[in-house]
């Protein structure tokens, strides 16, 4: 799935039905449809990321 565009809640249903829920953007994906980003989405993203984060290498004279 790719990002290809961004939409606010406020132009959505989905802020009235699940106002908590919306992060203020969306992923469409390969068929077109709009996919609301959640919380639960990026908590599971920065868990990933924490999970698999490598620190850089030292730079030696620094």
């Amino acid at each position: 799935m790719s990002v290809h565009a961004l939409q606010t809640c406020r132009e959505s249903a989905e802020i009235l039905i699940h106002p908590a829920s919306c992060s203020g953007g969306y992923l469409v994906d390969e068929s077109g449809r709009e996919i609301a980003i959640t919380e639960q989405m990026i908590q599971h993203a920065c868990n990933e990321l924490e999970r698999q984060w490598v620190p850089a290498p030292s730079r030696a004279g620094n």
